[in-house]
């Protein structure tokens, strides 16, 4: 198995329950909800992605031949201090490349392994922490998650429908548009109104990081 990378890099977690938290993000190249190039996007399932995840020619991308090789460059990004190495396997989507054995050769090296996902494709065994961010009306066949993080407001998707999901935390983040002021604005009236829902930040956007 080989596996296509966008970059590899290390920095703060900026979003939902695990934000601020240190961590290896390793950006698998491609999606399934859309191609990443801009002439596709009015007509993809997910149009306001703002993540890119096209080619191999991110900082710390290429293609890896075998979990072991990835698993080596994921562990030479995080720092040799105390604490427990973390990485979030993002994308693009994920679900596409990462399979058991990448997970295994992760854990194998001390890592606690984390995935983002649209949640539209299997999840193999082993992970240590889902988080799921469904897009439009594409069907989800996950049937769990650790936590939940809809982007809001999404034309195509309300949170009544998201709010029973099986997960243990439930984030609202505002859309980043454009209007991501008033998204913001009502993102967080929507959780004051349900407080089963709790409002996500893209901290790391606001501090000025990756």
């Amino acid at each position: 198995m080989s596996y296509a990378v966008k970059e590899i890099f290390y920095s703060l977690q900026g979003e939902g329950a695990r934000s601020g938290r240190a961590a290896v993000f390793c950006r698998f190249a491609g999606c399934n909800l859309w191609s990443g190039r801009e002439e596709d996007r009015a007509a993809a399932s997910c149009t306001f992605c703002d993540t890119d995840f096209v080619g191999l020619d991110g900082s710390g991308g290429g293609r890896f031949e075998g979990p072991g090789a990835l698993a080596e460059a994921v562990a030479a990004h995080w720092p040799r201090t105390s604490g427990r190495p973390y990485v979030i396997l993002t994308g693009g989507e994920p679900a596409l490349q990462v399979d058991r054995p990448l997970i295994d050769a992760l854990h194998d090296r001390g890592f606690e392994v984390a995935v983002e996902t649209n949640g539209t494709l299997p999840l193999p065994e082993g992970l240590d922490w889902i988080c799921l961010s469904p897009k439009g009306r594409v069907p989800v066949v996950l049937d769990r998650a650790d936590e939940l993080k809809l982007v809001y407001p999404q034309a195509a998707v309300s949170p009544e429908r998201w709010q029973d999901f099986p997960a243990e935390h439930h984030f609202l983040q505002p859309l980043d548009d454009p209007a991501r002021d008033s998204n913001l604005r009502a993102a967080a009236d929507y959780c004051l109104r349900h407080p089963q829902w709790r409002l996500s930040l893209q901290t790391h956007k606001l501090i000025g990081i990756r």
